[in-house]
């Protein structure tokens, strides 16, 4: 049994491509603590969102190594250096994906629908003005827009899509993305959510958020925030707790 993970001296890099940061390695830690659930749960397709450098798909990759049963991987990125950049961390830990160059899913839609097991994604989430969303390079790996959500919201939507009936997601988010809201908006279409790993940095506070389809939960929104733009920073944490308790530990 093998629980490595993507080694940082083989990731390779590029000047326009985001390199292994605290939040990468906040999601990769999240996948190890579910590890365990990820083989039981015998995903046939995993597809990482936004690969950058690769270390977080190859990461995956290897800590489900053989026992993954013959699943399939595929990543996608908007940023051409960064499915050369995958590609080549890739063939170093000697693993292979489908990588694919395009805007979160375009393209991918009808082939992939219903499809997608786990999906990982290290979202641009960094609050920065709109004009700066989308541009070419580095800046598409973080540039999220007003209270860093507008590519989340973005993908939010595709995700749901995308995922197979028993389909996992796991996002890394922000404190100043309002993950509340995230995990109430994806509460209206049918899913559970719990926080893997929290974690705190000098300059941020980062929540990786499962989400998986649990049609028999009913939560009342109103019961949990009535204005999400009104939370304050200060009670963020006990509102992520709350859903904690709320979602179904035991299917996840």
């Amino acid at each position: 049994m093998s629980s490595r993970i993507a080694q940082i001296r083989l990731v390779s890099s590029h000047p326009e491509v985001y390199e292994p940061c605290d939040d990468s390695f906040a999601l990769v830690d999240a996948l190890l603590a579910d590890r365990k659930n990820l083989l039981e749960h015998k995903p046939t397709l995993c597809m990482e969102v936004g690969c950058g450098s690769g270390y977080v798909i190859t990461s995956l990759m290897l800590m489900l190594g053989e026992e993954g049963n013959g699943a399939q991987f595929i990543a996608t990125d908007i940023n051409h250096h960064a499915i050369r950049v995958t590609q080549e961390t890739m063939e170093a830990h000697g693993v292979h994906a489908e990588l694919i160059h395009t805007d979160i899913a375009s393209g991918l839609e009808n082939r992939l629908a219903g499809s997608v097991d786990v999906m990982v994604v290290n979202p641009p989430y960094v609050p920065t003005p709109e004009d700066e969303v989308g541009q070419e390079g580095i800046a598409s790996a973080w540039a999220g827009g007003e209270n860093g959500r507008r590519v989340i919201d973005k993908i939010l939507p595709i995700a749901d899509k995308l995922l197979s009936k028993r389909g996992w997601l796991y996002m890394v988010t922000l404190t100043a993305n309002n993950p509340s809201q995230i995990c109430l908006q994806m509460r209206k279409k049918g899913y559970a959510s719990r926080i893997v790993v929290q974690r705190s940095t000098e300059e941020e506070s980062l929540h990786i958020i499962k989400f998986w389809k649990d049609f028999d939960i009913e939560v009342d929104a109103k019961d949990v925030v009535t204005n999400s733009n009104a939370v304050p920073a200060g009670v963020m944490d006990s509102v992520l707790s709350l859903f904690q308790r709320l979602s179904f530990w035991s299917s996840s």
